[in-house]
């Protein structure tokens, strides 16, 4: 292959999804069943019911998938209202410095339902979006977020147009074209975070990806050095403006990066770089038995990019609070928890939770873990009490519930239940969970209902 492009293209064309790993098969799996969850439970809010408004519905077609919010869409729109419902409550499993299912997996259902692709069909488009998001992320050395761009609304849209174009069996040709103008259709924006925007980056990007690869299938064409060339996607959203270029560098296929990184399960309803600190300050809580009133300060030292995304120090709503580090230490002091219940306007507006806003001090590390995500080495927390005693906890690497300390199936069919639950009785909840934990012997995701 001569090129970033062309080798990405040939590996998505030519993908042989029996040749990949038990491992990463069951990470791609878990990331179906996390994310069809945390979909369902975001079905009911504001904004999933504001971004369908400008959807159009296609009742009584059976080509045409259900959405969350009930209603039949073509693909590309059923995966758009159906990314804006994974993301809306960031309860959603992360990745590669973003969160690649929520827009995976609705691009993938929308477009399987629209083909009658089956469940294997499914994990196979997982993990060639996954890989390619993955390996061009190894050719940059900063971080998006630094820049201001929003991973799972860069990376993602050329991720979601490889599984749309792997689900269409397009050709190494048209694949490589389906990159090239889904690089054109990328975007998403920081300064969003906390606000409805953000949930409608993933929604635009799962959308995107499918058109793309739609636009590819019919003769629609992009450049194809759109990803390498010095005015392509590479360099034009390169934080470090130093991208390694060179194909040989580009080891996809070589290597498979979602077995070194895997996905990481959300147990906490806000931003993930809150998640090291929530565990921590939970822990103290319980161990220590601290009531708010005896609290004089909680100290929590963090990496500056984790800062940089939680930006909103004293927020007023739900939304804004799970962009915050003073919020999520005051819900885990207070409420010895931090779920849906706590990220409400409501709790956030409490009297003693905007009090305890103001004795959080956060302090920022430039030091990098040097993995996926954009992470100090560690998190460190620590409890000042009124009468000077001082109680610490050990430095946190890794969130209960990531690649490294993972969940039981036990644990995440409990997530999937209380997620899915509040859009369906028990008993179908329990239903769809068992066909998702064995996706891959579903012979036609038009049977994979998620109404």
């Amino acid at each position: 292959m001569d090129s970033i492009t062309r080798k990405a293209a040939d590996f998505v064309a030519r993908f042989d999804g029996a040749g990949a790993p038990a491992t990463a098969r069951h990470a791609a799996r878990i990331g179906f069943v996390d994310c069809v969850g945390v979909m369902l439970a975001g079905a009911g809010e504001p904004a999933v019911r504001l971004a369908a408004t400008i959807a159009s519905p296609v009742p009584g077609s059976n080509e045409a998938p259900v959405a969350v919010d009930g209603q039949r869409y073509g693909a590309a729109e059923a995966a758009f209202v159906n990314g804006v419902a994974a993301h809306v409550l960031d309860f959603d499993d992360v990745a590669l410095a973003g969160h690649p299912s929520t827009v995976l997996v609705p691009a993938i259902l929308a477009e399987a339902h629209a083909l009658s692709a089956s469940g294997a069909d499914a994990i196979d488009a997982y993990l060639v979006g996954y890989e390619l998001w993955a390996h061009l992320a190894e050719l940059e050395p900063g971080h998006l977020h630094d820049r201001g761009f929003h991973p799972t609304a860069v990376m993602g849209t050329l991720a979601c147009a490889a599984a749309a174009a792997r689900l269409r069996r397009l050709g190494p040709e048209e694949t490589a074209h389906a990159l090239a103008i889904a690089a054109s259709l990328a975007a998403g924006l920081v300064a969003n975070f906390g606000s409805m925007t953000k949930s409608l980056h993933a929604g635009r990007t799962a959308q995107s990806g499918i058109q793309a690869a739609r636009l590819a299938s019919v003769g629609y064409t992009g450049s194809l050095d759109a990803l390498e060339h010095r005015t392509g996607f590479l360099r034009a959203f390169s934080p470090s403006g130093g991208p390694d270029l060179d194909p040989a560098a580009f080891r996809i296929g070589e290597e498979w990066l979602v077995e070194r990184f895997g996905v990481n399960i959300k147990r906490y309803p806000t931003c993930y770089a809150t998640h090291r600190a929530i565990d921590a300050m939970i822990d103290l809580a319980g161990e220590h038995d601290l009531a708010g009133e005896v609290v004089e300060t909680i100290h929590v030292h963090t990496g500056a990019t984790q800062r940089l995304m939680l930006r909103n120090t004293r927020p007023k709503t739900g939304l804004e609070a799970k962009f915050s580090m003073e919020f999520a230490m005051a819900s885990a002091v207070l409420a010895r928890r931090v779920g849906l219940a706590e990220l409400t306007d409501a709790f956030v507006g409490r009297p003693d939770i905007q009090a305890m806003l103001e004795r959080v001090d956060v302090t920022a590390s430039e030091e990098s873990a040097g993995t996926d995500m954009p992470m100090a080495p560690h998190d460190l927390v620590w409890v000042t009490l009124r009468d000077g005693t001082v109680h610490r906890h050990a430095p946190v690497e890794h969130a209960r519930g990531s690649w490294q300390r993972p969940l039981e199936r036990a644990e995440l069919e409990a997530k999937f239940r209380d997620c899915a639950e509040m859009r369906l009785p028990p008993a179908r909840a329990a239903t769809l969970f068992a066909k998702l934990w064995d996706i891959e012997a579903v012979g036609d995701l038009r049977d994979l209902a998620l109404n």
